[in-house]
């Protein structure tokens, strides 16, 4: 008789999330994280909360949750909040789909998507991204069907940092079926600059399909303490939080969310360095790469495709750690100026111009 395996046989061609490498010593551009450290207050309310790990955390994050309600300009009820913004990605998903939904998205696009939707055990539709490195949004139209439960839009996209601007993401919303959710992944939403790339809560918030994702791990310094959070109608957010994992938002974590809200104003500092130094990069690299996609992110992206890995491993020798995809391109975060200049001097050394050997021996 044939015995079942222990676990699903369907995982073991899933692919593993694949974080950014640390190396020791080494300046580390791979995880899309902000450089300049905790903002002011994080730390001392970290050291006053650690005073009550003993007790549970408050499960309903109440006191964040008023408080990113007041900061967005909606109800309470409309916020939900978890473990990063992946971590409601897939509370969605399990909220929407039964085996054999479909999850429709861009690719390339977030590792995790078809990760989240494998563990729902619903279906992924991948649709190729456009030769910009963007979504393909009437096609992503187009692969709509009566199995489609949830489309995801990340705005701007990981890995390509493109972004989609309001009139064709108007046109592809006015085209989704309202019973489909519709998920507008904005986690770089403070690195926006182009004024036609809208903010999905302020655009779209009323319609019912439409859930905006947000987090506090990139901008707000927060990465390792992980607090993301979705805005959704009340009926859908009452919905995402029968499946979010209980106390999964952690005492320490509510603290320095609270704590990095009242730092808006050295937030939006620091992501101002950031952004003129991601456009200070981009024009370096396309001396060197022409086609470089525009980035509305905290991080640029090479199209490199064969050679993706190649020149991590060229960057690795320079002690510069990015996050190469291997086949499509390489991703590289945005650090401090002298790290983009490390980083810089590397690239050069592969991606600049050959030397001119014309007047040697």
């Amino acid at each position: 008789m044939q015995t079942r395996a222990l676990t699903r046989e369907d995982l073991a061609a899933l692919p593993n999330y694949v974080p950014g490498r640390s190396v020791p010593g080494a300046i580390k551009l791979a995880s899309n994280e902000v450089p300049f450290g905790p903002l002011p207050g994080v730390v001392e309310a970290l050291a006053e909360a650690a005073t009550g790990i003993n007790r549970y955390p408050d499960m309903g994050v109440a006191v964040l949750r008023d408080k990113l309600a007041d900061r967005l300009g909606v109800a309470p009820d409309r916020v939900v909040t978890g473990c990063g913004s992946v971590a409601m990605a897939e509370h969605l998903a399990r909220t929407t789909c039964m085996p054999g939904d479909n999850i429709l998205y861009s690719w390339r696009s977030f590792e995790a998507y078809p990760i989240i939707a494998a563990t729902t055990a619903a279906e992924s539709v991948k649709v190729p991204n456009t030769p910009e490195h963007g979504h393909d949004l009437a096609a992503m139209s187009k692969a709509i069907t009566d199995r489609t439960r949830m489309i995801l839009v990340c705005n701007p996209n990981n890995p390509t940092g493109t972004s989609v601007r309001r009139a064709e993401l108007d046109e592809f919303l006015d085209r989704v079926p309202e019973d489909i959710i519709v998920v507008l992944d904005e986690a770089y939403r403070e690195f926006v600059t182009d004024p036609e790339v809208t903010d999905g809560l302020q655009t779209y918030g009323d319609r019912p399909n439409v859930v905006v994702l947000r987090t506090l791990s990139k901008a707000w310094g927060l990465a390792g303490l992980r607090v993301g959070y979705l805005v959704a109608q009340p009926e859908v957010a009452a919905a995402v939080r029968k499946v979010v994992t209980p106390f999964s938002t952690n005492s320490a974590a509510q603290a320095a969310a609270l704590a990095a809200l009242d730092a808006e104003t050295e937030m939006r500092r620091r992501c101002d360095i950031i952004i003129s130094e991601r456009e200070r990069v981009q024009n370096v690299l396309a001396q060197w790469f022409p086609g470089i996609p525009p980035s509305q992110a905290n991080f640029v992206w090479l199209p490199l495709h064969d050679r993706a890995t190649e020149f991590a491993q060229a960057c690795e020798t320079h002690q510069i750690i990015v996050r190469p995809f291997a086949g499509d391109g390489v991703r590289v975060t945005i650090g401090t100026p002298d790290e983009n200049d490390a980083f810089l001097a590397a690239a050069e050394s592969y991606l600049g111009p050959e030397p001119d050997l014309s007047h040697g021996n």
